[in-house]
């Protein structure tokens, strides 16, 4: 990161503190419970290095998708190949996207063809009560696949009844490139839904539909999503929620895999995802939680968009698995045990037919018995039918020194079992796959203090990673295809720092601060400069990320600034702003993304989109029985 984008990065934000927005939202971030699948702990009383993106923050930054309010958290490396919400990597802390595990409501969205599906997510924003996110190793809690972190998506409860629009649209005001079309670059889009409050049972329904045609030569999208959820009370001690969505997107990939030659590619996702899930108090102490859940997901990849002939590839993947929670309260603290079973197949043009069973069983204790001290140890033991039997242990602790500050260390392992594409692809001459590989396991010490007094938090630690056969794709020339191979061990250290400020200036007038600086330091770049490695040299160096807000009566001004710079040297600045307007039952908001006009590529050969500028108009109607 040169000092001259860093001190231009640090001097914007105070430019811009009474052009900012903060939410009028009453959550207190402490009172949130985390949702681990087996405890339920208070955010203050968590020992891990846990971010939290609540209902204020996602109706203030200027984003419309999940994938876009995540670029703003420190951290998470979110790398957009289609803009607008159409396909994304995430990362956390420098790892790859195969590394990370994203959940809804606990429910694991991982796709065994490849984490390219993993933010196929058919949930508004609206929809979502907060997004958890777990840095470091997270196996002991969600099994495996949570290399680096996870990522959970929590709902809102329905509490009433009510009807909702959301319509939006934008441009960059730039002519279209393409020689049978003509006008400026735009994208709209329009959600409708509502929600249904009874005695016994509630239910919420929402969907969105997305047109674009893109931002640059054959990068138009057309995106269609459907999530409905809902919550049946049987009785005191037991209950059910059932959870359904849809997504059916198709887009240009001009960029996406193999530029140039694939300036005229498609690429069509279809995913389908379900779950029930129920909660059981059994006694006094003890407490049940089963879950089944079913993802299927469907690529079919067009080289050629007007020449389905050749360069075609089409994947048909299922993950169908059962879950089984349950936890006991005492004095003494709380234990937690749980048993999980997933089944995973893919029927593919060049991956061939494939199919894999995984076994895993949790245990872990958690107590705060001991004065001043919370501790959590546990275990994931895991069996697949590729990979046979390992264990994954962790330990968490924090010392309460005193009303204000905490220290906190951890010691964790996870485990990543290589996708399908990494194990059998046969795409010559661009990549092909190796089953030989090795699982990738990896160990986590961290380290890390807090401090919290009236609206002011601070905090900062520091992490050393080590992934052993860390995988990755890689070739010697460019001549030669992309393997996927494990590359022995991947070491990093990492230092994170954060600062919070909410201050209630009047009774109508908030002001907002967050500011983060994430450094790390991977050994596998060093270790391979005379080796093509495919994504692992662009991850994340430094990343420092701003943001303001200012609300006064209706009004709300919010900016979102991101400094990052990637193992490649490459850097770059980007700066969005939301201003809105609210009141009773509508919201109206005007964005302005990458303000400064950047010109940057997050991954592939994908420019991301110029100075963008977006109207939207929200409507959420109560209605009273």
């Amino acid at each position: 990161m040169s000092t001259k984008n860093l001190l231009f990065l640090l001097c914007s934000l105070p430019t811009v503190v009474f052009a900012q927005n903060i939410n009028s939202d009453t959550t207190n971030i402490d009172e949130v419970l985390i949702q681990e699948n087996r405890f339920q702990i208070p955010f203050n009383q968590h020992s891990r290095n846990i971010q939290v993106l609540t209902q204020k923050d996602l109706k203030n930054l200027p984003s419309t998708s999940i994938n876009e309010v995540l670029r703003y958290v420190s951290g998470l490396d979110i790398r957009q190949r289609g803009p607008f919400g159409t396909q994304a990597d995430i990362g956390i802390d420098g790892g790859s996207f195969d590394q990370t595990l994203l959940l809804i409501n606990g429910v694991k969205l991982s796709d065994p063809q490849t984490g390219h599906h993993m933010l196929n997510i058919p949930i508004p924003l609206e929809a979502i009560e907060r997004i958890e996110i777990l840095r470091g190793p997270a196996s002991r809690m969600y099994g495996i696949n949570a290399l680096t972190g996870a990522v959970n998506i929590v709902t809102k409860k329905v509490d009433h009844n009510s009807v909702y629009a959301h319509l939006y649209a934008g441009s960059s005001f730039k002519k279209v490139e393409e020689e049978d079309k003509s006008g400026i670059y735009y994208g709209s889009g329009i959600q409708v839904g509502g929600t249904l409050n009874a005695q016994k049972h509630q239910h919420q329904l929402y969907a969105t539909k997305e047109h674009s045609n893109g931002q640059r030569y054959n990068t138009g999208s057309n995106n269609e999503r459907l999530h409905y959820q809902n919550n049946i009370i049987l009785n005191q001690d037991n209950r059910i929620q059932m959870m359904a969505g849809y997504i059916n997107n198709k887009f240009g990939a001009n960029g996406f895999y193999a530029a140039p030659g694939d300036k005229n590619s498609e690429e069509i996702v279809e995913t389908f995802l379900s779950s029930i899930t129920s909660q059981h108090q059994i006694n006094e102490k003890w407490y049940l939680n089963p879950r089944i859940n079913y993802r299927y997901n469907e690529d079919d990849y067009r080289y050629f968009k007007d020449d389905l002939s050749k360069g075609r590839s089409q994947h048909y993947t299922h993950s169908f698995s059962g879950e089984l929670h349950a936890y006991r309260q005492s004095k003494y603290g709380d234990l937690g045990l749980g048993v999980e079973s997933r089944h995973e197949s893919i029927s593919s043009s060049n991956i061939g037919d494939h199919n894999r069973n995984n076994l895993g069983m949790f245990t872990e204790f958690r107590s705060t018995y001991f004065r001043n001290f919370i501790f959590n140890l546990g275990a994931y033991i895991n069996y697949n039918t590729d990979y046979d039997w390992q264990v994954f242990p962790g330990l968490d602790i924090s010392y309460l020194i005193n009303d204000h500050w905490k220290v906190s260390a951890s010691s964790g392992t996870s485990q990543k079992i290589p996708t399908f594409t990494d194990l059998y692809l046969n795409q010559r001459p661009g990549n092909i796959g190796n089953p030989d590989l090795k699982s990738e396991n990896a160990w986590q010490n961290e380290i890390s203090t807090s401090f919290q007094k009236n609206s002011l938090t601070l905090k900062g630690g520091y992490f050393y990673r080590d992934i052993d056969n860390f995988i990755d794709w890689v070739r010697a020339s460019t001549d030669e295809p992309f393997q996927a191979q494990n590359l022995g061990n991947n070491k990093t250290h990492g230092f994170f720092s954060n600062i919070l400020y909410n201050h209630k200036i009047t009774e109508n007038k908030n002001i907002n601060f967050n500011f983060s600086y994430t450094y790390l330091n991977p050994s596998i770049i060093n270790d391979y400069k005379n080796t093509i490695i495919k994504y692992g040299i662009e991850s994340l160096k430094h990343q420092a990320i701003g943001t303001i807000s200012f609300q006064t009566g209706n009004w709300t001004f919010s900016t979102a600034n991101r400094m990052l710079e990637r193992s490649s040297k490459n850097s770059y600045f980007v700066s969005d702003a939301r201003i809105s307007f609210q009141k009773s039952s509508y919201m109206i908001y005007t964005d302005m993304q990458n303000i400064f006009d950047a010109q940057y590529i997050e991954v592939g050969a994908v420019p991301m989109p110029s100075r963008w500028a977006t109207l939207g108009f929200r409507y959420r109607l109560s209605v009273t029985k």
